[in-house]
């Protein structure tokens, strides 16, 4: 006989239905796009009046786009100037670093030989 009561039985649980009761996902793609009229076509996107379609992995502007090729020549030839000089500044940070360096070491031993010789001048006295 159990403690507190009748003993723990839980009720079942009824099953569960089906995830869909349509069969369109039995159908292969071209019998839907077919039946359906599910075509997508490329996605298009539209920003700040610049449309891009998205084609062959890559965004594409579309021929009514805003933008001319020689714009665009334009702004890759002020890109490749600018990381021309990122990469002069590069090297002249690299350098200034160098010679900060060596300027550190130099001067640390300077202070040494300086610490070295008053050592030396306070024994001989």
């Amino acid at each position: 006989m159990p403690l507190f009561g009748s003993t723990f039985s839980p009720k079942k649980t009824p099953p569960r239905k089906s995830a869909s009761l349509s069969n369109l996902h039995t159908l292969d793609r071209s019998t839907r796009e077919v039946e359906l009229g599910l075509e997508y076509g490329a996605p298009v996107l539209n920003i700040g009046g610049q449309s891009l379609k998205f084609e062959d992995g890559q965004w594409v502007t579309d021929s009514g786009g805003t933008t001319s090729s020689k714009e665009v020549q334009k702004l890759k030839k002020r890109n490749m100037q600018l990381e021309e000089e990122n990469n002069l500044l590069k090297l002249k940070i690299e350098l200034l670093l160098d010679m900060l360096t060596e300027t550190t070491a130099e001067s640390h031993l300077i202070q040494k030989e300086l610490e070295d010789m008053k050592n030396h001048y306070k024994r001989k006295k």
